[in-house]
């Protein structure tokens, strides 16, 4: 696990130089804080160089002799690469046998290789996270490639005749001239998704490379991209609900075992809901020693599942940790904005970052649960969905005006997560009298479009307003490989909600920590054969997970098979009423923040308003907005002490 960072220069009169790549590879040195290198090559006739690789490396796998850039043979293929290759083993049989040789023992040095006999066609042999860098010294090519799902992130940006990459913006913005112009439609999509979708960024000229693409750069600056792979769900397996547990249960065992592969300690992050418990279980059938867990919790029992991680602690004998995320801790968000380079509002992003600093202290390596509820139709939003394709015809007949009447009758304010069925019932059903593709953006969406006219100032609203936001989730659900609503649902969540938010949010929180996140339920070999199953094995009626909970009956307690899904947010709604108060007033609402032109100082304080008086529940957005104002003193104002 790494951060790499390149420099591609087709414009002779700006060479490479190694004081600009350092300075890009040292900001990523929380990413990599083991070892560093370079490379420089493409020599042109004055001797200058045209290309230049730099990693900062967190040693995992081959400690002593896995130092990077990587080369072949006879140095004419060099690569750098963030992430793990979990079946280089096999790979590496394979070519030794062929006549290749190896001066290493990393799983780097396979894709070298893998590179000389199939080309760019390599990353389909690859069953890993990874982002990597290519340099072809022959064809004088670039190549940067992203893994299947968007595990590791890769950003880039061509300005004045060069192409400049890196593991995060930040370090492009290290390379002279980047211009930090804003775009515009990025927050205009971030208010509504919390997230920026690729290949789009908050800064007009930086993109991040989508997940499962190869981009290529040739000597001429002509670039080309291509995407390798993508989930089809029209192919239905023809194995039994039992058969289907079995190979469940094979695959997943193992992708657990792959990914305990490593020459330094590991652990696994443990919130005591089905995936992570399940990881930890089949950890605890693979180790020899106890597992160390690691949990995180809050003091408000209905935002905290500590209880559920110590039963399954309890379970397997685990070597258990815990941490209480408390409000005074707002104190570290201008750390963690810096740390996610745009504007990132899953505030579970928050705890996340803790669960991993604790866990550093122990363990160098952590697996975890992502991927489960995308797999297996974990979200309450499955259920609403499958719910909808029965009752939303008879809301269509009432008319959307009448049914939006009706549900605006219903409170929608936070109370606990016990107690808001009435808020849950309110998004459910203002979302009916919509096609199925607008009611999954609507159950997604944290700014209404209805919200924002009221907060836009006019000039930002004419700017941004002929762009539908909801426009780039419906296109993704509409042009799924799927044959039925549920599985162009999953289809959608796999393309835009887990690599976009939920992939970015682990990444950067435990690489700002140094720590190396896994996730078993993310092999691509898994997420295949999930796509492949009936979506009725996995919501049935209105059961979630139905297949994965029948897979590993035997081996969760009663009172986890059973619980239902809680989520990891923290109670925005509450701290927002008395801890954050002052502080969201004060930034959100101050004249730097309202002269960006962004929102009108009346809106804002109307949404300000309705929050602390309980007329809504604003929460999500309130943090939205804080994010926003903090990330623009941090990467735009540069102010001292951010």
């Amino acid at each position: 696990m790494c951060g790499i960072c390149g420099v591609f220069s087709f414009n002779s009169d700006r060479p490479v130089t190694e004081e600009i790549l350092k300075r890009m590879c040292n900001i990523l040195k929380h990413r990599g804080p083991d070892d560093e290198g370079y490379f420089f090559g493409g020599n042109k006739q004055n001797g200058k160089h045209m290309v230049g690789l730099g990693i900062r490396r967190l040693s995992i796998i081959d400690l002593e002799t896995g130092h990077q850039p990587i080369h072949n043979e006879d140095k004419t293929i060099w690569l750098t690469q963030n992430g793990e290759i979990y079946n280089y083993r096999e790979l590496r049989n394979e070519l030794e046998s062929k006549g290749h040789k190896f001066y290493t023992n990393s799983d780097t040095e396979i894709i070298v290789h893998l590179y000389e006999d199939y080309g760019k066609n390599c990353v389909k042999y690859l069953r890993g996270m990874f982002a990597i860098s290519i340099w072809d010294e022959r064809k004088k090519n670039l190549i940067l490639i992203r893994d299947r799902i968007g595990k590791k992130p890769l950003y880039y940006s061509i300005t004045d005749g060069t192409l400049i990459f890196g593991s995060e913006i930040k370090s492009i913005l290290e390379y002279p001239d980047i211009p930090r112009k804003i775009n515009l439609n990025a927050i205009h999509l971030f208010l509504t998704y919390q997230y920026i979708p690729s290949p789009q960024t908050i800064f007009q000229n930086i993109y991040r490379l989508p997940p499962a693409s190869i981009l290529t750069c040739d000597f001429q600056g002509k670039i080309n991209i291509e995407r390798y792979w993508n989930l089809d769900f029209t192919y239905k397996t023809k194995l039994t609900f039992n058969e289907s547990c079995i190979k469940i249960r094979e695959i997943l065992t193992e992708s657990t075992k792959l990914r305990l592969i490593s020459d330094v300690p590991l652990g696994a992050f443990l919130s005591g809901g089905h995936d992570s418990s399940i990881i930890v279980g089949l950890m605890s059938e693979l180790s020899t020693k106890p597992v160390k867990t690691f949990s995180i919790g809050f003091e408000e029992q209905d935002f905290s599942e500590l209880k559920y991680a110590r039963i399954i602690a309890n379970q397997f004998h685990t070597e258990h940790y815990e941490f209480i995320v408390k409000p005074k801790f707002i104190e570290i968000l201008p750390k963690i904005i810096w740390f996610y380079d745009q504007p990132f509002a899953d505030s579970s992003a928050l705890p996340t970052y803790y669960v991993s600093n604790i866990t550093r202290e122990h363990v160098k390596v952590a697996l975890n649960g992502d991927g489960g509820d995308e797999n297996f139709a974990g979200y309450l939003r499955y259920k609403a969905m499958k719910g909808s394709l029965y009752c939303s015809f008879l809301f269509q007949i009432l008319g959307k005006k009448f049914t939006l009447y009706l549900s605006s009758l219903l409170p929608h304010i936070e109370t606990s997560k016990s107690k808001n069925i009435f808020r849950y019932l309110y998004r459910l059903t203002s979302a009916l009298p919509y096609p199925a593709a607008k009611r999954h953006v609507l159950w997604h969406r944290f700014f209404t479009n209805e919200l924002k006219s009221q907060i836009y100032s006019n000039e930002f609203l004419q700017q941004v307003g002929n762009n539908d936001a909801y426009d780039y989730l419906i296109d993704v659900f509409n042009r799924a490989p799927a044959y039925n609503i549920m599985d162009k649902t999953f289809y959608t969540d796999f393309m835009t909600y887990l690599p976009e938010c939920l992939l970015v949010k682990m990444d950067v929180a435990s690489m700002a920590n140094s720590l190396e996140a896994r996730s078993p339920f993310l092999d691509h070999k898994l997420i295949e054969f999930t796509a492949s199953i009936n979506p009725s094995w996995k919501l049935h009626g209105l059961t979630t997970k139905y297949i994965l909970k029948q897979t590993f009956k035997n081996m969760l307690p009663h009172k986890i098979l059973h619980r239902g899904k809680q989520g990891f947010g923290i109670p925005l709604g509450k701290w927002f009423k008395n801890d954050w108060r002052n502080y969201f007033y004060d930034t959100v609402l101050s004249t730097s923040a309202i002269q960006r032109g962004y929102f009108t100082k009346k809106g804002l304080e109307k949404l300000f308003n309705e929050h602390i008086k309980g007329y809504n529940d604003h929460g999500y957005c309130m943090y939205a907005l804080l994010v926003l104002e903090l990330w623009h003193r941090i990467f735009i104002d540069r102010r001292e002490g951010y």
